[in-house]
């Protein structure tokens, strides 16, 4: 969040709060439901399965609007939210089915090294090039056609393979940002740190109410595996 010399400490505070409730109720719903999210790019986003709408929110200055069948709910502090929380259960049963942790590989920052796209002994080779159209779509910064995601994934080598922490990561260099700071901090590693998990070991797309389209599928292979804590990793 950028904090500007000429904001007060209530606009602040207030920041802060709408940055909790829109980490909150991501985390919460990502971890519950296999859901499409469908933004309108500008300050709207609904939830969706298909093709019907659970609830959607309207993103305002100071306050986010939940829509929920007949009624609208200004949330501006997180015991407002906890209420919608009932109210989204009590309209729709969870339906994700989180990752099997039984043979969980973990890397050192804390994500799942078998779902990872670049980790070279979990997926076939087809199955990795799917989950890499997926994080494309996703995470590329210009929009593109579902042609062009493709075209670009078979001319660059987007997704270097690796092996796993112990032998170097991406590359075998030792050298990942996470690391770095690890080292910096005094400690072997993100999961022994005191400040885990930061922005920094959350090296995914950041749970927060937003504007795009992302599918339920892209979700769950680009997006979940990624970020600590975001499925109860």
């Amino acid at each position: 969040m950028t904090i500007y010399d000429n904001e007060s400490d209530d606009e602040i505070q207030e920041k802060d709060i709408l940055q909790q409730i829109s980490e909150n109720i991501m985390i919460f719903m990502r971890g519950k439901y296999a859901l499409d999210e469908i933004g309108n790019g500008k300050n709207e986003l609904a939830f969706c399965e298909n093709d019907n709408v659970i609830f959607t929110i309207r993103i305002h200055k100071s306050r986010y609007d939940f829509l929920i069948d007949d009624q609208c709910i200004s949330v501006s502090d997180l015991e407002t939210l906890n209420t919608i929380k009932k109210l989204i259960l009590k309209k729709k049963k969870p339906n994700r089915k989180p990752f099997a942790k039984k043979n969980a590989i973990v890397s050192d920052c804390g994500n799942r090294c078998d779902l990872c796209v670049h980790y070279t002994k979990t997926f076939s080779e087809d199955f990795l090039i799917e989950i890499g159209r997926r994080i494309l779509r996703v995470y590329s910064k210009r929009k593109k056609t579902t042609k062009a995601i493709e075209k670009n994934w078979k001319l660059k080598n987007k997704f270097p393979p690796c092996n796993g922490c112990e032998t170097g990561g991406i590359g075998n260099q030792y050298d990942c940002t996470q690391v770095r700071c690890a080292i910096r901090s005094g400690v072997d590693k993100c999961l022994n740190c005191r400040k885990y998990p930061c922005e920094l070991s959350n090296v995914g797309l950041r749970p927060e109410i937003h504007t795009k389209i992302i599918y339920a599928d892209d979700v769950t292979w680009a997006i979940l595996p990624y970020v600590p804590k975001q499925y109860g990793n």
